[in-house]
């Protein structure tokens, strides 16, 4: 999982860096980049912020910075042994 660092209320999350395993780096990126072509589909609250996302920094950036996303939340639902659920758009 990416490191977090948080002060005062601010979560700041790490990068993505090139430690662990290549392979499965690779494979989130590529499945980050299906996700995006496909956002114009959808309308929870996740695609809301990665179109968001898109538009302000770009498909490379917002693609590493979903993957990262889909990392943190993979890892949360194996620790919790849970299911993930969509959350509606807001609005």
């Amino acid at each position: 999982v990416p490191r977090q660092y948080s002060t005062g209320g601010k979560p700041r999350l790490g990068r993505i860096t090139k430690r662990g395993d290549k392979y499965l780096r690779t494979l989130l990126i590529h499945g980050t980049r299906a996700v995006i072509a496909k956002l114009a589909d959808k309308h929870d609250q996740l695609s809301e912020w990665a179109k968001g996302l898109v538009e302000r920094r770009g498909y490379k950036r917002a693609a590493v910075a979903l993957a990262a996303k889909n990392a943190r939340i993979i890892w949360a639902l194996l620790m919790n042994q849970t299911e993930f659920k969509t959350q509606p758009a807001e609005g």
